[in-house]
């Protein structure tokens, strides 16, 4: 038995039974549709039913639903930093999380648009239920990653994959994409949690210099002009304020859905500077603790100086502080239409309006503030 089977991706020889499953599923009509719009149920049935590789389902099923994402739903997509990765290099990508699937998948799409293979994908544990969206995602290279628990539990968790991580790039010679923190950011700023260097400095602890240069972590910045699933980030928040947010079933798939589906506007993905092993060797002398809270800030620093501010930020800004500072960065008519976009939170009938108005602010104002 493989010591990660309880976490890993399908196998090649895996993906023949996950193509049955999916093209069984309740599901499948709905997907087959929308992803493949031009062919009929059977001709898409039989096209999953021919892959044998992770390859073939990624390059024939999850690019297209990248490529039907773009026409859809997001007006232009920009990127850079692609150019600098080296050919023979694999990296450990740790990004800012706005988009529950989006964030990572149009990684995916931009790697093989550049001649790179994809990267292996963190999936929370939450998401990881028996059926269809765990068949997709295995098939996608997606790993589980436990969440929460007792703390022992956790901390056994945590040594796993940093030590699947650390397998993956090392030994199988493949990327891994991680999200800076657990869950998406809601309010707009992005932080990675220091406890997440924690876990990647676990798999070599007599070492936490090379622990890190060794993953080649690259931070990675995704900016989205109309903010995935604003409304509900900014709701969430709302009801948060005075006792836990319990999320409702079938929330998970409704943010899913919601970001693909919801207008984005630009989205521009920006690879920042690798972390080398010189920069990591100024935090040197300091202890575990505070090298792994040198280290999160310094990915901190670089995904916000490489987060692109659009007019809706500058806008947001603006309106929350009441000024007009950054107006030369907006017309009349785009400030006319956030407004308008805005006026869909007075369908939901709150207790304090002004409060979830400028919770929605700062979900857009708080990017330009941390620039």
């Amino acid at each position: 038995m493989d010591n990660y089977d309880d976490i890993r991706p399908f196998r090649d020889e895996e993906i023949p039974a996950a193509m049955r499953r999916i093209v069984e599923s309740d599901g499948f009509p709905l997907l087959a549709s929308w992803i493949f719009p031009d062919r009929s149920l059977e001709q898409v049935r039989q096209l999953l039913l021919s892959f044998r590789t992770i390859r073939e389902f990624q390059h024939e099923v999850m690019m297209a639903v990248n490529l039907r994402i773009l026409s859809r739903s997001i007006d232009r997509l920009t990127y850079s930093g692609f150019e600098r990765l080296d050919p023979d290099t694999q990296y450990l990508f740790v990004s800012n999380h706005r988009d529950i699937m989006l964030d990572a998948s149009l990684l995916q799409y931009l790697l093989v648009k550049h001649g790179r293979e994809t990267s292996q994908v963190t999936f929370g544990a939450n998401l990881m239920q028996p059926g269809l969206v765990t068949d997709i995602g295995k098939s996608n290279k997606m790993f589980r990653v436990e969440r929460g628990g007792r703390m022992r539990d956790f901390y056994m968790s945590s040594q796993h994959l940093s030590d699947y991580i650390r397998h993956v790039i090392i030994d199988q010679r493949e990327s891994v994409w991680i999200a800076q923190r657990n869950g998406r950011t809601k309010d707009g700023n992005d932080h990675t949690d220091q406890g997440i260097i924690k876990m990647f400095c676990m798999s070599k602890p007599e070492d936490k210099i090379r622990a890190l240069s060794e993953l080649h972590i690259v931070p990675v910045s995704i900016s989205y002009e109309r903010e995935s699933c604003d409304i509900l980030k900014a709701i969430e928040l709302y009801e948060s304020r005075f006792q836990n947010y319990i999320k409702k079933p079938g929330e998970d798939l409704n943010s899913i859905l919601t970001g693909i589906l919801q207008q984005k506007g630009q989205v521009n993905i920006a690879l920042c500077d690798e972390l080398t092993e010189a920069d990591l060797s100024c935090y040197n002398n300091c202890t575990n603790n505070e090298y792994h809270k040198k280290v999160a800030e310094l990915i901190d620093s670089r995904i916000n100086k490489a987060y692109v501010c659009y007019p809706s930020n500058y806008i947001a800004h603006d309106l929350r502080y009441g000024q007009t500072r950054y107006q030369q960065h907006y017309t009349p008519d785009q400030l006319a239409e956030f407004k308008h976009s805005m006026a869909r939170l007075n369908d939901y009938d709150v207790a304090d309006p002004d409060v979830l108005k400028d919770i929605f602010l700062g979900i857009y104002a708080n990017p330009v503030r941390n620039q």
